[in-house]
Formats: structure tokens, sequence, C-alpha cells
């Protein structure tokens, strides 16, 4: 049965579940520089999944599912850098970083399915 509507993406759902998190950890942070950073990126994983999903070939979703990807990524990049910079506890870290570790493992899935396509 394929998926109709991006809404129903695992990781879409999972990455929006993310976002959430990531903004509760950081909505008191004063460094507003570091918290638009990584509030943006971590936003940018489920917008890209859900622009990509409604673009008319399986090659374009494929490069918004990079994107998204890439997004995953960079709040992990941040995340280290929130726990040097005392912003985050290291248990914090890791719980956030796990949570992105299975968004990514995710995508990169459904991107190996798309190329079988």
């Amino acid at each position: 049965m394929a998926i109709k509507r991006f809404e129903d993406v695992i990781c879409w759902q999972k990455s929006q579940d993310y976002a959430v998190n990531v903004y509760g950890i950081f909505s008191s942070l004063k460094d507003f520089g570091f918290k638009d950073q990584i509030c943006r990126a971590v936003v940018s994983i489920s917008n890209n999944i859900a622009e990509g999903f409604d673009r008319s070939s399986n090659a374009d979703f494929s490069r918004f599912l990079y994107i998204a990807l890439a997004s995953c990524s960079e709040v992990k990049s941040m995340l280290y850098l929130a726990e040097k910079l005392k912003y985050i506890k290291t248990e914090q870290r890791d719980n956030l970083l796990k949570q992105g570790d299975e968004i990514s493992s995710i995508i990169r899935g459904l991107i190996k399915s798309m190329k079988t396509i």
C-alpha cells in the first residue's frame, strides 16, 4: 500500500517530535543565535520531507530527503557543541543524538527503497 500523505511518512512524524524536543530543551537559552540555528535546522528536517513528498518524482523526493538528512546532521553537530558550551547536559545530548540517529536511519532506508523502484 502506497503512502498517500506526507503526514503518514514515519520519518516525518519522528522529525516533528524531534523538533518539539529540541525546541523544549533550548526554549530558555539566552544565546539567541545558537537557538535560532538549531531550531531552524531541526524544523528543516520535517519540512524537507513534506516538501519532497509532494514533488513529481522519486528523484525529486530523494533530493529533498538528502537535504533533510543533512539538516539532521547539522542538528546533531550542534548538539555536540551545545554540550561543550554547557547549554545541555551530556544525557540530554545523548538522548537527542539517539533520536536524530533513528531519524537519519529511517531517511536513509527510504532513499534506498526509492532507488530500487
